[in-house]
């Protein structure tokens, strides 16, 4: 009997024991010991309950709407997340109505450490980025906690002694994206502590810094990094068909001795007016520097969409990239019809060029038979003349010689 009461006692040592940062005391105290920089409270109390009060070992209190500069607090129906800087050693208490099923949890030593970014990123390529938080060189996995870590990426034009500067005149934050630990899209396992964004770089080229920020405040760590954005070493251009029977294409060209040959790949989806999807695939020989993907011409008229990706590899330094296509819109029906309208108009066109030069060769000849028959008439009138003319003439000199003898005979005596 006395066995199995020291068993009893002891299952919930062992129990606690599994995770030593997760404490359940008389009136909810618990110690923070000196060696610690900073620590996060994990609090869970009754639904529809008050945000606890925070105690600290010397009687001051902290409360989710007044508390310092090195307190951040973030609460939820349910739940009070507070994180805090340099805490004072020794005996802490929340107050409030904390359930007792649920233990205060206590995060110390928390680190947060981010990836380098490349030191040559390019304008509209998108990068997979992570972050991890660890506790004592550990990665978290409290979900309760993870959940409602939100890290941003944030850039901020880069000007010398910008924190110098005037509030006015400090470059304006530009949000890229969150990290997530969910296990979608680019993060790999969900509640792993491994934080991932697929981080669009929609800033146009030059010369940032980036900051990785807690934007709900329940985290503190910041890490800042530097990085130079070239423009896009890429670009895609659509060329519709012109006919039902010819394809369209989507085609990419890059930039000279920026990529490195072969290694372009494209995967582009075309969606219909019913909204079906079609995909595109294609990559670049290994000699190869440009691309052009064909697509199929649909055959019922209407708007039309796509979208896609690019691959390749940068020269520089081998590293692999992605650049993500929005989405275009092309109507195949009004290009249809404007073809049609296009070749009546060059058929009105060339018949009107046909007739007008027709009707050119015909007056030409009528002109041309105008006016030998004008020289014919003129001929004619001028031999009739000169036919007269010369009777005249001959006729008057004949006369004159007449005259000319009659005038010599001597009369008879």
């Amino acid at each position: 009997m006395r066995r199995l009461l020291l068993l009893v006692m002891l299952i919930p040592v062992l129990s606690w024991a599994k995770d030593s940062t997760a404490m359940s005391w008389l009136d909810n105290r618990f110690r923070v010991d000196p060696t610690v920089e900073q620590v996060s409270f994990v609090v869970k109390r009754g639904d529809n309950s008050r945000a606890i009060v925070l105690v600290r070992p010397d009687g001051k209190k902290y409360y989710s709407f007044r508390h310092p500069k090195n307190v951040a607090w973030y609460d939820e129906p349910g739940m009070d997340i507070i994180s805090i800087e340099n805490p004072m050693p020794g005996p802490w208490q929340a107050v409030g109505k904390v359930t007792p099923k649920n233990r205060i949890v206590v995060l110390s030593n928390l680190q947060l450490t981010v990836e380098d970014l490349p030191s040559r990123l390019y304008q509209s390529e998108t990068i997979k980025f992570t972050a991890r938080l660890t506790q004592e060189g550990k990665l978290l996995t409290m979900r309760d906690f993870l959940d409602r870590v939100k890290m941003s990426v944030v850039f901020y034009e880069y000007i010398e002694d910008a924190d110098n500067l005037p509030k006015e005149a400090q470059p304006s934050p530009i949000v890229l994206g969150e990290f997530a630990d969910d296990g979608l899209a680019f993060d790999e396992v969900p509640g792993d502590g491994v934080f991932t964004v697929a981080l669009p770089v929609t800033v146009q080229p030059g010369k940032y810094r980036v900051r990785i920020t807690s934007g709900n405040g329940v985290f503190l760590r910041t890490v800042e990094q530097e990085v130079l954005v070239y423009p896009p070493p890429l670009r895609a251009s659509f060329i519709q068909g012109r006919g039902r029977s010819e394809p369209h294409q989507v085609v990419v060209e890059t930039e000279e001795g920026a990529l490195l040959p072969g290694s372009l790949a494209a995967h582009i989806v075309q969606v219909n007016p019913d909204g079906d999807e079609t995909i595109s695939q294609q990559h670049a020989l290994s000699d190869e520097d440009g691309l052009k993907v064909r697509l199929p011409n649909g055959e019922a008229p209407g708007r039309y969409g796509w979208y896609g990706w690019l691959y390749a590899t940068d020269n520089f330094n081998n590293r692999e990239l992605i650049f993500k296509l929005p989405e275009n819109h092309f109507a195949v029906m009004a290009e249809l019809q404007l073809d049609r309208n296009l070749e009546e108009f060059r058929a009105q066109q060339e018949a009107k060029a046909k007739r007008e030069e027709m009707l050119r060769i015909e007056a030409e000849k009528q002109a041309e038979r105008s006016k030998v028959m004008k020289i014919i008439l003129g001929a004619n009138v001028l031999v009739v003349v000169l036919v007269v003319v010369v009777a005249f003439l001959w006729r008057k000199r004949k006369m004159k010689k007449v005259l000319e003898e009659d005038s010599l005979v001597v009369p008879a005596s």
